[in-house]
Protein backbone atom coordinates (compact mmCIF):
# COMPACT_ATOMS: atom_id res chain seq x y z
CA UNK A 1 0.00 0.00 0.00
CA UNK A 2 1.52 3.33 -1.06
CA UNK A 3 0.95 6.13 1.42
CA UNK A 4 1.17 9.72 0.24
CA UNK A 5 0.55 12.13 3.05
CA UNK A 6 2.32 13.95 5.88
CA UNK A 7 4.17 12.41 8.80
CA UNK A 8 2.76 13.37 12.18
CA UNK A 9 6.26 14.29 13.40
CA UNK A 10 6.55 16.88 10.60
CA UNK A 11 3.11 18.32 11.34
CA UNK A 12 4.05 18.55 15.02
CA UNK A 13 7.33 20.40 14.51
CA UNK A 14 5.98 22.66 11.73
CA UNK A 15 3.29 23.82 14.14
CA UNK A 16 5.91 24.24 16.87
CA UNK A 17 7.97 26.57 14.66
CA UNK A 18 4.95 28.75 13.88
CA UNK A 19 3.86 28.92 17.50
CA UNK A 20 7.42 29.44 18.74
CA UNK A 21 7.79 32.57 16.63
CA UNK A 22 4.81 34.06 18.45
CA UNK A 23 5.70 32.85 21.93
CA UNK A 24 9.33 33.16 23.06
CA UNK A 25 8.65 30.96 26.08
CA UNK A 26 8.28 27.91 23.84
CA UNK A 27 11.47 25.85 24.00
CA UNK A 28 12.37 22.69 22.07
CA UNK A 29 14.86 20.24 23.59
CA UNK A 30 16.34 17.26 21.77
CA UNK A 31 19.15 14.70 21.91
CA UNK A 32 21.13 14.56 18.68
CA UNK A 33 17.81 13.90 16.94
CA UNK A 34 16.84 17.16 15.24
CA UNK A 35 16.77 15.38 11.88
CA UNK A 36 14.84 12.30 12.93
CA UNK A 37 12.27 14.36 14.83
CA UNK A 38 12.28 17.09 12.11
CA UNK A 39 13.41 19.89 14.44
CA UNK A 40 16.01 21.22 11.96
CA UNK A 41 13.87 24.21 10.95
CA UNK A 42 13.12 25.04 14.58
CA UNK A 43 16.85 25.00 15.41
CA UNK A 44 17.68 27.25 12.44
CA UNK A 45 14.89 29.77 12.89
CA UNK A 46 14.68 29.87 16.69
CA UNK A 47 18.19 29.04 17.95
CA UNK A 48 17.71 30.88 21.26
CA UNK A 49 14.69 28.66 22.00
CA UNK A 50 16.44 25.42 21.11
CA UNK A 51 18.49 23.15 23.38
CA UNK A 52 20.65 20.34 21.95
CA UNK A 53 21.77 17.85 24.60
CA UNK A 54 23.66 15.38 22.45
CA UNK A 55 23.06 11.70 23.06
CA UNK A 56 21.85 12.25 26.63
CA UNK A 57 18.14 11.55 26.94
CA UNK A 58 18.16 11.45 30.74
CA UNK A 59 19.76 14.88 30.86
CA UNK A 60 17.28 16.20 28.31
CA UNK A 61 14.29 15.24 30.44
CA UNK A 62 15.87 16.72 33.57
CA UNK A 63 16.78 19.94 31.74
CA UNK A 64 13.24 20.15 30.36
CA UNK A 65 11.74 19.81 33.82
CA UNK A 66 14.05 22.55 35.08
CA UNK A 67 13.09 24.90 32.25
CA UNK A 68 9.40 24.19 32.87
CA UNK A 69 9.84 25.06 36.54
CA UNK A 70 11.06 28.49 35.39
CA UNK A 71 7.96 29.13 33.31
CA UNK A 72 9.13 27.88 29.92
CA UNK A 73 6.77 25.88 27.69
CA UNK A 74 8.97 22.88 26.99
CA UNK A 75 8.74 20.24 24.27
CA UNK A 76 11.40 17.53 24.59
CA UNK A 77 11.56 15.51 21.39
CA UNK A 78 13.34 12.30 20.45
CA UNK A 79 12.97 8.59 19.72
CA UNK A 80 10.19 7.07 21.81
CA UNK A 81 12.22 3.92 22.48
CA UNK A 82 14.77 5.99 24.45
CA UNK A 83 12.53 8.49 26.21
CA UNK A 84 10.31 5.80 27.70
CA UNK A 85 13.10 3.38 28.61
CA UNK A 86 16.48 5.02 29.16
CA UNK A 87 14.90 8.19 30.59
CA UNK A 88 12.01 6.54 32.41
CA UNK A 89 13.22 7.47 35.90
CA UNK A 90 13.56 11.12 34.93
CA UNK A 91 10.10 11.10 33.35
CA UNK A 92 8.70 9.53 36.52
CA UNK A 93 10.46 11.78 39.07
CA UNK A 94 11.44 15.04 37.36
CA UNK A 95 8.31 15.40 35.24
CA UNK A 96 5.36 13.39 36.57
CA UNK A 97 6.11 13.37 40.32
CA UNK A 98 7.22 17.00 40.23
CA UNK A 99 4.14 18.01 38.24
CA UNK A 100 6.10 19.87 35.56
CA UNK A 101 4.02 20.44 32.38
CA UNK A 102 6.71 19.10 30.04
CA UNK A 103 5.47 17.79 26.70
CA UNK A 104 7.39 14.67 25.62
CA UNK A 105 7.25 13.91 21.90
CA UNK A 106 8.17 10.26 21.34
CA UNK A 107 8.88 9.79 17.64
CA UNK A 108 9.04 6.40 15.92
CA UNK A 109 6.78 4.90 18.57
CA UNK A 110 5.37 1.40 18.27
CA UNK A 111 7.13 -0.47 15.46
CA UNK A 112 8.09 2.58 13.40
CA UNK A 113 11.74 1.51 13.69
CA UNK A 114 10.67 -2.02 12.74
CA UNK A 115 13.78 -2.98 10.78
CA UNK A 116 16.03 -2.20 13.77
CA UNK A 117 14.29 -4.75 15.96
CA UNK A 118 13.25 -4.98 19.59
CA UNK A 119 15.78 -2.46 20.91
CA UNK A 120 14.10 0.28 18.89
CA UNK A 121 10.48 -0.77 19.30
CA UNK A 122 8.37 1.14 21.81
CA UNK A 123 5.57 -1.25 22.68
CA UNK A 124 5.41 -0.69 26.43
CA UNK A 125 5.06 3.08 26.65
CA UNK A 126 1.29 3.34 27.12
CA UNK A 127 1.27 0.62 29.77
CA UNK A 128 4.06 2.22 31.79
CA UNK A 129 3.30 5.92 31.49
CA UNK A 130 -0.39 5.68 32.28
CA UNK A 131 0.56 4.43 35.74
CA UNK A 132 2.42 7.66 36.55
CA UNK A 133 0.06 9.99 38.47
CA UNK A 134 -0.50 13.19 36.55
CA UNK A 135 1.02 11.97 33.29
CA UNK A 136 -1.27 12.12 30.27
CA UNK A 137 -0.88 10.04 27.10
CA UNK A 138 -1.97 11.05 23.58
CA UNK A 139 -1.57 9.29 20.21
CA UNK A 140 -2.70 11.48 17.28
CA UNK A 141 -3.73 9.60 14.16
CA UNK A 142 -2.88 11.99 11.32
CA UNK A 143 -1.24 15.31 10.49
CA UNK A 144 -4.39 17.43 10.89
CA UNK A 145 -5.15 16.06 14.31
CA UNK A 146 -1.51 16.47 15.32
CA UNK A 147 -1.64 20.16 14.44
CA UNK A 148 -4.71 20.69 16.60
CA UNK A 149 -3.03 18.81 19.44
CA UNK A 150 0.10 21.00 19.39
CA UNK A 151 -2.01 24.15 19.57
CA UNK A 152 -3.68 22.84 22.72
CA UNK A 153 -0.45 21.61 24.30
CA UNK A 154 1.34 24.97 24.40
CA UNK A 155 -0.55 26.20 27.46
CA UNK A 156 -1.76 22.81 28.69
CA UNK A 157 -1.05 22.63 32.44
CA UNK A 158 -0.18 18.91 32.70
CA UNK A 159 2.76 16.73 31.62
CA UNK A 160 1.89 14.90 28.39
CA UNK A 161 3.50 12.08 26.43
CA UNK A 162 2.71 12.28 22.71
CA UNK A 163 3.56 9.25 20.60
CA UNK A 164 3.81 9.47 16.82
CA UNK A 165 5.30 7.32 14.09
CA UNK A 166 8.09 8.09 11.69
CA UNK A 167 6.53 7.76 8.26
CA UNK A 168 3.84 9.61 6.35
CA UNK A 169 0.32 8.41 7.15
CA UNK A 170 -3.01 8.77 5.33
CA UNK A 171 -5.41 11.48 6.43
CA UNK A 172 -8.18 10.19 8.65
CA UNK A 173 -9.76 13.64 8.68
CA UNK A 174 -10.49 15.09 5.24
CA UNK A 175 -10.33 18.70 6.42
CA UNK A 176 -9.82 20.75 9.57
CA UNK A 177 -13.52 21.08 10.36
CA UNK A 178 -13.64 18.74 13.32
CA UNK A 179 -13.64 19.35 17.04
CA UNK A 180 -10.60 18.15 18.93
CA UNK A 181 -10.20 18.06 22.68
CA UNK A 182 -7.63 16.20 24.74
CA UNK A 183 -9.49 13.50 26.66
CA UNK A 184 -12.52 13.39 24.35
CA UNK A 185 -12.63 10.64 21.72
CA UNK A 186 -14.01 11.14 18.22
CA UNK A 187 -16.62 8.86 16.66
CA UNK A 188 -15.74 8.44 12.99
CA UNK A 189 -18.57 6.09 12.03
CA UNK A 190 -21.74 5.04 13.82
CA UNK A 191 -23.00 1.50 14.15
CA UNK A 192 -25.02 -0.88 16.32
CA UNK A 193 -23.52 -4.35 15.69
CA UNK A 194 -19.89 -3.81 16.69
CA UNK A 195 -17.54 -1.07 17.93
CA UNK A 196 -13.91 -0.83 16.82
CA UNK A 197 -11.80 1.44 19.02
CA UNK A 198 -8.35 2.35 17.73
CA UNK A 199 -5.56 4.76 18.60
CA UNK A 200 -2.68 6.40 16.76
CA UNK A 201 -1.76 5.12 13.33
CA UNK A 202 -4.11 2.14 13.57
CA UNK A 203 -7.13 4.47 13.39
CA UNK A 204 -6.99 4.79 9.60
CA UNK A 205 -6.89 1.01 9.22
CA UNK A 206 -9.78 0.58 11.65
CA UNK A 207 -11.85 3.08 9.70
CA UNK A 208 -11.19 1.32 6.39
CA UNK A 209 -12.21 -2.00 7.95
CA UNK A 210 -15.31 -0.38 9.45
CA UNK A 211 -16.36 1.00 6.09
CA UNK A 212 -15.94 -2.40 4.43
CA UNK A 213 -17.98 -4.10 7.16
CA UNK A 214 -20.70 -1.47 6.80
CA UNK A 215 -20.84 -2.09 3.07
CA UNK A 216 -21.58 -5.73 3.86
CA UNK A 217 -24.44 -4.80 6.16
CA UNK A 218 -22.51 -5.03 9.44
CA UNK A 219 -23.25 -1.79 11.26
CA UNK A 220 -19.87 -0.85 12.72
CA UNK A 221 -19.03 2.01 15.05
CA UNK A 222 -15.45 3.30 14.76
CA UNK A 223 -13.92 5.43 17.50
CA UNK A 224 -10.65 7.34 17.43
CA UNK A 225 -9.40 7.10 21.03
CA UNK A 226 -6.56 9.57 20.57
CA UNK A 227 -6.20 10.20 24.31
CA UNK A 228 -5.44 7.11 26.37
CA UNK A 229 -5.04 8.98 29.62
CA UNK A 230 -7.43 10.40 30.51
CA UNK A 231 -9.43 8.00 28.35
CA UNK A 232 -12.97 8.82 27.28
CA UNK A 233 -14.66 6.20 29.47
CA UNK A 234 -18.09 7.66 28.74
CA UNK A 235 -17.73 6.83 25.04
CA UNK A 236 -16.48 3.32 25.88
CA UNK A 237 -19.43 2.54 28.17
CA UNK A 238 -21.87 4.01 25.65
CA UNK A 239 -20.42 1.79 22.90
CA UNK A 240 -20.67 -1.28 25.11
CA UNK A 241 -24.33 -0.59 25.90
CA UNK A 242 -25.32 0.24 22.34
CA UNK A 243 -23.33 -2.26 20.25
CA UNK A 244 -22.68 -5.18 22.63
CA UNK A 245 -19.25 -6.05 21.21
CA UNK A 246 -15.95 -4.15 21.21
CA UNK A 247 -12.68 -4.66 19.35
CA UNK A 248 -9.59 -2.63 20.14
CA UNK A 249 -6.63 -2.02 17.81
CA UNK A 250 -3.25 -0.66 18.86
CA UNK A 251 0.40 -0.58 17.85
CA UNK A 252 1.43 -1.67 21.34
CA UNK A 253 1.71 -4.78 23.46
CA UNK A 254 -1.63 -6.45 24.04
CA UNK A 255 -0.90 -5.98 27.74
CA UNK A 256 -1.53 -2.69 29.48
CA UNK A 257 -2.50 -0.51 26.53
CA UNK A 258 -5.74 0.50 24.84
CA UNK A 259 -7.22 -3.00 25.10
CA UNK A 260 -6.56 -3.07 28.83
CA UNK A 261 -8.05 0.40 29.28
CA UNK A 262 -11.25 -0.61 27.49
CA UNK A 263 -11.43 -3.98 29.30
CA UNK A 264 -10.98 -2.29 32.67
CA UNK A 265 -13.76 0.13 31.82
CA UNK A 266 -16.38 -2.27 30.46
CA UNK A 267 -15.74 -4.96 33.08
CA UNK A 268 -16.70 -2.49 35.79
CA UNK A 269 -19.61 -0.86 33.98
CA UNK A 270 -21.07 -2.97 31.19
CA UNK A 271 -19.30 -6.29 30.52
CA UNK A 272 -19.42 -7.27 26.84
CA UNK A 273 -17.43 -9.65 24.61
CA UNK A 274 -14.11 -8.12 23.50
CA UNK A 275 -11.24 -8.78 21.12
CA UNK A 276 -7.87 -7.07 21.63
CA UNK A 277 -5.61 -6.62 18.60
CA UNK A 278 -2.02 -5.67 19.34
CA UNK A 279 1.46 -7.13 19.50
CA UNK A 280 1.43 -10.49 21.36
CA UNK A 281 3.90 -11.53 24.07
CA UNK A 282 6.85 -12.01 21.74
CA UNK A 283 9.63 -10.01 20.15
CA UNK A 284 7.95 -8.48 17.11
CA UNK A 285 9.15 -9.56 13.68
CA UNK A 286 11.57 -7.43 11.70
CA UNK A 287 10.18 -5.49 8.77
CA UNK A 288 8.70 -2.22 7.61
CA UNK A 289 5.87 -0.90 9.81
CA UNK A 290 3.11 -1.84 7.35
CA UNK A 291 4.58 -5.32 6.95
CA UNK A 292 4.50 -5.74 10.72
CA UNK A 293 0.95 -4.37 10.81
CA UNK A 294 -0.10 -6.96 8.24
CA UNK A 295 1.63 -9.83 10.05
CA UNK A 296 -0.16 -9.07 13.33
CA UNK A 297 -3.50 -8.25 11.63
CA UNK A 298 -3.35 -4.59 12.61
CA UNK A 299 -3.98 -3.37 9.07
CA UNK A 300 -7.40 -2.89 7.49
CA UNK A 301 -7.46 -6.41 6.06
CA UNK A 302 -6.55 -8.01 9.37
CA UNK A 303 -9.02 -5.93 11.37
CA UNK A 304 -11.78 -6.80 8.90
CA UNK A 305 -10.99 -10.54 9.08
CA UNK A 306 -10.87 -10.49 12.90
CA UNK A 307 -14.18 -8.65 13.07
CA UNK A 308 -15.86 -11.19 10.78
CA UNK A 309 -14.59 -14.04 12.94
CA UNK A 310 -15.62 -12.22 16.12
CA UNK A 311 -19.17 -11.80 14.83
CA UNK A 312 -19.70 -15.48 13.99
Amino acid sequence: MEIKSVACRKSFTDALVELGKKDKNIVAVTTDARGSVTLTDFAKELPEQFVECGIAEQDAVGISAGLASCGKKVFVCGPACFYVARSLEQVKVDVAYSGQPVKILGVSGGVAYGALGATHHSLHDIAVLRTFPGMQVVLPCDARQTRKLVEQLVDYPHPVYVRVGRNAVPDVYENNNFDYQIGKSIQLQDGKDLTIIATGETVWHALQAGKRLAEEGISTRVIDMHTLKPADTEAIVKAAHETGRIMTVEEHSMYGGLGAIVAETVSQNCPVPMRILGIPDENAIHGKPLEIFHYYKLDAEGIYATAKDFLK
